[in-house]
């Protein structure tokens, strides 16, 4: 993927393309919708608290049966456009049974909004979750909320709360944001190469604290691929390939208390 730059908006159209090269790809979003909401009603919450005066700037706060020894955040995908908080519930199970509360943020999506204002406004939902729930912070998030929580590791965009966070996962992070531009998708994103590189973790280093490990799946685009591994070389972090994972099933390890992503989450 090193060169993009040569690729028409067709090829990369193509490169970024997720659901067209998983198997059942569309049926992943109803079924996380579903289970989401099944996991809503069996556990203590609270939900829609808002943290902006804009349409989708709210996290949902679970709950562990025992009290919390700090907090998870996880914020979702969907290329900055798509789906809200209600469609991941589900995914907070694994730090639910290791005794953490989590927040599950959602955010105004593009185009209604800019992409640096989404920076912004992540950083502060994990101010306001942080500001409810004591001990050290936990971050992940997937594809553009694993971009999400890589920039909220770094100095300009970091939560008046940073000294707390111990751990980033980015999973399955856009960290290079430049190929984006030429994307069909960027007609609602809106980037420019400016804004880009400005938005693109490569090109940063993340704050001293926090450790920060990155999760790919193995049998994942080989664009995101290389997005996982540029991060990783940029930061001189570790990169976990996960086996047999795509990338909608790469987050299921999110529901595993045992797994290696948390593991690495709750090191």
């Amino acid at each position: 993927m090193n060169g993009w730059q040569h690729m028409d908006r067709a090829a990369l159209d193509d490169a970024y393309a997720n659901a067209a090269y998983i198997d059942g790809a569309a049926d992943y979003p109803l079924r996380w919708q579903a289970e989401a909401a099944a996991f809503r009603v069996r556990v203590r919450a609270d939900l829609d608290i808002a943290y902006a005066d804009l349409p989708g700037a709210a996290f949902d706060l679970f709950h562990p049966e025992r009290p919390a020894k700090g907090l998870v955040v996880f914020v979702h995908g969907g290329y900055w456009r798509a789906f809200g908080k209600s469609d991941w519930s589900h995914f907070a199970e694994g730090a639910l049974i290791r005794d953490h509360a989590v927040a599950v943020i959602g955010y105004p999506l593009a185009p209604t909004v800019r992409l640096a204002d989404i920076t912004r406004l992540v950083a502060k939902a994990i101010y306001c979750a942080a500001a409810r729930i004591d001990g050290p912070i936990r971050l992940t998030g997937h594809s553009a909320g694993g971009h999400l929580v890589a920039r909220a590791v770094m100095a300009d965009a970091t939560p008046t709360c940073a000294g707390r966070i111990a751990t980033c996962v980015p999973i399955s992070p856009v960290a290079d944001l430049r190929p984006l531009v030429a994307l069909t998708l960027n007609d609602d994103l809106r980037l420019d190469m400016a804004e880009a590189a400005a938005e693109s973790p490569i090109f940063g280093q993340p704050i001293q604290g926090p450790k920060v490990t990155i999760h790919v799946g193995v049998s994942e685009r080989p664009a995101f691929l290389w997005q996982a591994g540029a991060l990783a070389a940029a930061w001189t972090v570790p990169l976990r390939q996960m086996p047999a994972r795509h990338h909608f099933d790469v987050i299921d390890d999110l529901r595993n208390p045992d797994s290696a992503l948390m593991a690495d989450l709750l090191a």
